[in-house]
């Protein structure tokens, strides 16, 4: 299965056009397996089958690596680490903070940044508009988290002046971007391609308004 799931990967990047080492490929076969083990107990995730959560989970989160920029990122409702752990394993050289309010899904994404050596990794259990971190983020990730506007409304304090939101959506969301407060903008929408999954996927990019 392992080996299966291995060639999966590695075509799933190459379909990506992505460019990872052997060592960042077993570190998200690792995270993979991690998050199949614990999922029985801890409830992580509704999808069960590795192969589902190959596509549906780790090639998805690695479908927006070509736009999330900024060196410090904050990935909200994380839940076990998406997109926040396979971005944290592709972009070493940043900083990324996993925040959710379940405190199972913490100490999760606690084992996984220990057994995967990510240095780079810092969980957080609270919620979104309780926290207070000493600087703010240069973005923001999200990935079926609430609607844009909560998104943006509840999270605005966490974000520089200059950073950038970047919501990951299913189906473009057009009722929700017609909702969107007028004091942030959409500066870009990217229809991501995920191999293996039919649905669609976009993320949409946000900033404050100046």
């Amino acid at each position: 299965m392992v080996d299966k799931l291995e060639a999966l990967l590695r075509s799933g990047i190459k379909d990506q056009s992505l460019t990872l080492s052997d060592i960042q490929v077993k570190q998200l076969l690792d995270y993979l397996r991690l998050l199949q083990k614990w999922n029985s107990a801890y409830n992580l995730t509704a999808i069960r089958e590795p192969e589902k959560m190959l596509h549906l989970h780790l090639l998805d989160s690695l479908s927006i690596i070509p736009f999330v920029k900024g060196g410090n990122v904050l990935d909200v409702g994380t839940g076990p680490g998406l997109p926040g752990i396979p971005l944290a394993i592709v972009y070493p050289e940043r900083n990324f903070t996993l925040m959710d309010s379940n405190g199972k899904k913490t100490r999760f994404l606690f084992q996984v940044k220990n057994e995967l050596g990510l240095g780079n990794v810092k969980e957080i259990q609270s919620r979104v508009e309780a926290y207070q971190p000493i600087k703010q983020f240069d973005a923001i990730t999200s990935r079926a988290f609430t609607s844009l506007s909560d998104m943006v409304e509840k999270t605005t304090h966490l974000l520089k002046g200059n950073g950038r939101f970047y919501a990951m959506k299913g189906q473009y969301p057009d009722e929700e971007l017609r909702v969107l407060p007028k004091h942030y903008n959409v500066v870009a929408s990217h229809q991501l391609r995920v191999p293996g999954v039919d649905g669609k996927r976009h993320l949409i990019e946000i900033t404050k308004s100046k």
